[in-house]
């Protein structure tokens, strides 16, 4: 897959602010300076834009959405239209430092697969996603027989691309399964406080909304 080559010359002037979402700045956090960075799922670029205008990094997205794409071109980012489920065996071992993949894991129909291809092309792999785990979705379940549905999860079922939900301790097993090294992990409750840096704890897996994790192998 190519990266293009974004003329930014006629773009829109933007106003940016370089308050971004908690989530998304945990993971900035992660990345560090000058890096080459892919952002997969990139959506409409906030992160992505972040990471370029504060720390300098090399940074190419991919997005499925059309409108997506629109948003991040307009604002000269290099974002092409692709799909992680077929896209990323178009780049080369190796290409980047950090491919990440921002609460679209489970969007995904291989997340396996996914992971092994973020750890084939990125020296780091930083990953988040919604927990299933989490109380209110358990009560959600066991007390109202209900699928989930609360600010982490706002898409009814019948309308929601998430295809492959699963807890902290589901994708911590995986990881061990893969033989992938977590190198650092938090858990997120719903203001984006931080529950827990353990995730391997019951107590994270139970009060956490959403999980990050930053992987080599």
């Amino acid at each position: 897959m190519n990266n293009p080559h974004t003329n930014t010359a006629n773009a829109p002037s933007t106003v940016h602010s370089d308050r971004i979402r908690v989530d998304l700045q945990l993971i900035a956090d992660m990345v560090k300076p000058g890096s080459r960075v892919l952002d997969i799922g990139c959506s409409d670029g906030e992160l992505l834009g972040y990471l370029t205008r504060t720390k300098d990094v090399d940074g190419r997205g991919l997005e499925l959405s059309n409108e997506g794409v629109r948003n991040c071109v307009a604002q000269g980012l290099p974002v092409m239209q692709g799909d992680a489920d077929r896209d990323l065996g178009d780049y080369p071992d190796g290409a980047f430092d950090y491919a990440i993949l921002s609460q679209t894991l489970q969007a995904t129909n291989r997340p396996k697969e996914v992971l092994a291809e973020l750890l084939r092309i990125g020296n780091k792999a930083i990953v988040s996603f919604p927990n299933f785990g989490h109380w209110r979705a358990r009560f959600d379940l066991m007390f109202r027989g209900r699928m989930p549905q609360n600010p982490n999860l706002p898409i009814m079922w019948y309308e929601t691309p998430n295809i492959h939900f699963c807890t902290v301790r589901d994708f911590v097993a995986m990881c061990d399964e893969m033989g992938v090294k977590i190198e650092r992990s938090m858990v997120l409750n719903e203001s984006g406080s931080k529950v827990s840096l353990d995730s391997h704890s019951r107590f994270a897996n139970f009060f956490g909304n959403q999980a990050l994790f930053m992987l080599s192998k």
